[in-house]
């Protein structure tokens, strides 16, 4: 078509469009389906050759091809403009319209793309997609093979659709946003659960193994005492010295179960104190201790003492280190703690996940535990560099 506009002088002919595009966004809150359809109603509304619909990304610095009309549908997902970029980039960072009706290779802010083949193409118009709840979401092209002229009409008619689409992509994007977050709701949920059974295994094999087999050793020697107290009185005694030491035994394993729940040191000292107390325990290694005095919440002071003591474990075992720096920093918003030591390092490019887990070093459960505080764990090490562990949480 080679007419002064979008064909749409026909009241009817523009409302039907709207409807259309409204029926499109009604359809549901798949932002592929939406940006498809959007297009296809466009182009046949308004003879116009190829729309494309671009939508700004989550970081708000890049625009991606949501959705367009063939040949182009094969390039969704795949074209990626910077934010001031060509013609498309420019209209988002200004959020202004721009119509080239020919010659657009001379337009200073035209920049070739070949996916989108705009050689093919004489004409175009973009106009921005914005609407008041959500702002900026995206961009909405247009382009003709034959030069076309593209009234203010018709790019007001452009950007009120524009205006509709992006209300829709703004409740998508929420949707999305929702179901991730409820998908890392139900993950989160999974990982407690996983961390609790594993924690009532251990202590419950920690009780059998230990204090469950030293109870039942006692009550036998117990047992030949009593028996013995007449006739055998030495023997007795001897049965009461075992005894003996097997109470104390299992007092010992008992508060080790207990320590294993929740460390006492923190009720009796804070985290910071505590911190400093678990360098002193680390005999074979010196540990720099340089930590702020803060009161965290409970959960987060057990998740950094457990993180800091695997970490410093790891530094006896496997570093073969001459020092090691423990540090805790808390600014309100979130607590680090980092263990650094000038041990032999590894390649953690090169070790596997499995062997991180399970090989020596442990990682996983220090991983597990940030994960848990909605944190995360970071390895920094090399070969003759050693290795640094950091732990942020957010302390809410």
């Amino acid at each position: 078509m080679n007419g002064q506009g979008l064909g749409l002088a026909d009241p009817e002919r523009e409302n039907a469009l709207l409807v259309g595009i409204i029926e499109a966004i009604s359809a549901g809150p798949e932002l592929g389906p939406l940006a498809a359809n959007v297009a296809r109603l466009i182009v046949e509304a308004t003879a116009t050759d190829v729309c494309f619909v671009h939508v700004l990304d989550d970081t708000g610095r890049s625009l991606t091809l949501a959705g367009a009309t063939p040949p182009f549908d094969q390039e969704v997902g795949r074209i990626r403009l910077p934010l001031g970029k060509g013609v498309t980039g420019w209209v988002a960072s200004h959020q202004q319209p721009v119509v080239i009706v020919e010659h657009k290779e001379t337009d200073p802010r035209y920049c070739y793309f070949p996916q989108l083949r705009g050689q093919d193409y004489t004409s175009m118009a973009s106009v921005p997609m914005a609407s008041r709840p959500g702002g900026l979401v995206g961009v909405l092209n247009v382009h003709t093979r034959v030069r076309r002229e593209f009234t203010d009409r018709d790019v007001r008619l452009l950007t009120s659709i524009g205006s509709l689409v992006a209300g829709a992509i703004h409740q998508a994007r929420l949707h999305r946003q929702l179901a991730a977050r409820e998908r890392a709701h139900e993950r989160f949920t999974e990982q407690v659960i996983a961390a609790q059974e594993a924690e009532r295994r251990r202590l419950a094999a920690d009780i059998h193994d230990g204090i469950a087999q030293r109870l039942f050793s006692l009550r036998f020697h117990l047992d030949a005492a009593a028996s013995a107290l007449t006739e055998a009185p030495d023997f007795a005694a001897e049965q009461l010295v075992h005894a003996r030491q097997l109470t104390h035994l299992t007092l010992e394993e008992a508060r080790a179960a207990i320590n294993g729940l929740r460390p006492p040191v923190l009720d009796d000292l804070g985290l910071a104190d505590s911190l400093a107390s678990l360098a002193r325990s680390i005999a074979s290694v010196e540990v720099i201790v340089d930590v702020d005095e803060c009161r965290l919440p409970e959960h987060v002071e057990i998740a950094l003492y457990r993180i800091a003591q695997e970490a410093l474990q790891n530094v006896v075992k496997h570093a073969q280190a001459n020092q090691a720096r423990l540090e805790l920093r808390c600014n309100g918003k979130e607590a680090t703690l980092r263990v650094t030591d000038d041990g032999r390092g590894f390649d953690v490019d090169a070790v596997s996940p499995g062997y991180m887990a399970d090989g020596g070093y442990g990682m996983s459960s220090m991983a597990e535990r940030a994960e848990l505080m909605g944190g995360r764990l970071e390895v920094l090490s090399g070969p003759g560099r050693g290795t640094t562990v950091i732990a942020t949480v957010p302390v809410r």
